[in-house]
């Protein structure tokens, strides 16, 4: 019987950013449909903050090793996978598990890195671009002449979001929190960008909108600017909710004396009056195509026709430096797609 890897992984009960810590991890030889990944770079996402701090539904009970997107180099195959082999240089998906220096997977939840992309910017693409993907075209129903409403847009969602709209002819209307973040949104090819100020942000969006009806909206930031989206979208708009970032701060610890009250506060929804104003919400956690992996493959496809781009990498830290990473991350400050170099 082979011995076990010995890899290095952050692993750590939820609750607290403190805890992550560098540690030595035994590790087996890959299962029968497993392959084993020498990981290359990580790709951070805010799923893995709320994680960490054990606000997201999906964190597993116990200690836990964050992550859920990596690139690397394959080193060793199971008995039972075909068409893959050792040398090959692929990205992957993963429920948790990537914030490490090898892992196993199945087979079917990496797919090959194109040749002219770099190991960061295969851990850049994957979760962010099916995010924005899945919601603006199986949840959005996306069409040539939608006017959309991308928040976060500076951030790897928000970039992968306007591409996609801008292959079908969609226009584009982004948010960012500081204006430091607009020349990105210029470069990209936004067609209108606002600083969100929520004192001023219904004002700005129906100034954005100029008589245009409001089709779509890609939420990530919830609360009353949440609201004033639902308010504005036009007839048979669609709100598509992938995560609520107001829930978010710098704190290594969840602050909940700050956090009940805006859940309390949390936008109600009648159903009513939806089908009153022929509008709607839909909301999804990515971990569903993950559990879905035919459905991601279809999405994959599909997005490879589209000949979006590479991913834009906004920082790079080393392995070491992850809890740095995360700081950051966690701050809000952040452009393009933050990634970790093993």
């Amino acid at each position: 019987m082979p011995k076990p890897t010995i890899r290095q992984v952050y692993k750590l009960k939820a609750g607290d950013i403190g805890r992550l810590k560098i540690s030595d991890d035994p590790l087996s030889a890959p299962s029968d449909e497993e392959v084993q990944i020498k990981v290359h770079a990580i790709g951070l996402n805010f799923a893995d903050v709320f994680a960490i701090l054990g606000l997201y539904s999906a964190t597993p009970e116990g200690a836990f090793i964050p992550g859920l997107e990596y690139a690397g180099e394959v080193v060793a195959i199971g008995h039972h996978v075909e068409d893959i082999e050792v040398g090959d240089r692929v990205m992957g998906v993963t429920r948790f598990g990537a914030y490490t220096t090898v892992v196993n997977i199945d087979y079917r939840y990496i797919v090959p890195l194109p040749e002219d992309w770099s190991y960061q910017e295969g851990a850049s693409y994957l979760v962010q671009v099916l995010t924005a993907y899945y919601g603006l075209s199986n949840l959005g129903s996306l069409r040539e002449g939608h006017t959309v409403l991308i928040h976060s847009a500076a951030g790897g969602v928000g970039l992968w979001a306007n591409r996609i709209c801008k292959s079908k002819g969609a226009s584009t209307i982004g948010t960012v929190g500081n204006s430091k973040k607009l020349a990105l949104l210029q470069s990209e090819g936004y067609d209108e960008a606002i600083v969100r100020n929520l004192k001023t942000f219904q004002e700005d969006l129906i100034e954005k909108l100029n008589d245009r009806s409001l089709d779509l909206i890609m939420e990530c930031i919830g609360g009353k600017i949440m609201k004033i989206g639902f308010k504005l979208l036009g007839p048979m708009g669609r709100h598509i909710v992938y995560g609520s970032a107001q829930y978010g701060d710098t704190s290594n610890r969840p602050n909940y004396f700050k956090l009940i009250p805006k859940y309390l506060s949390r936008p109600r929804l009648d159903p009513q009056n939806m089908i009153k104003h022929n509008k709607g919400v839909l909301a999804f956690n990515l971990i569903y195509l993950f559990d879905n992996v035919s459905i991601m493959h279809e999405l994959l496809q599909e997005l490879k026709l589209l000949d979006l781009g590479k991913p834009i990498i906004g920082h790079t830290f080393k392995f070491e430096e992850m809890p740095k990473a995360i700081k950051l991350f966690q701050g809000g400050s952040t452009v393009g797609k933050v990634v970790v170099e093993v």
